[in-house]
């Protein structure tokens, strides 16, 4: 799973079947489908960040301006 900070809400992206699939990732780690959350299966991975940030674009502020693709589990050095 490819994980974003989409402006102060974590996002998680994985392609299936050809498709990307979109959940919302809340605090305790739990994943929840996130509705209206389509990224067109044209969408290469380098720009999943771009696309997102154009989709929650309302939700920018002066404290997260950014959308930030975050390390994966196995890149954390908390990770045993």
């Amino acid at each position: 799973m490819i994980r974003f900070d989409v402006f102060g809400r974590e996002i998680g992206v994985t392609r299936v079947a050809g498709a990307w699939q979109a959940v919302f990732i809340g605090p305790g780690g739990k994943h929840r489908t996130a509705p209206g959350v389509t990224i067109p299966p044209w969408v290469a991975e380098e720009e999943l960040a771009r696309f997102l940030a154009d989709l929650f674009h309302e939700s920018a502020s002066p404290h997260r301006p950014d959308v930030l693709r975050l390390p994966d589990s196995s890149d954390r050095l908390d990770d045993p």
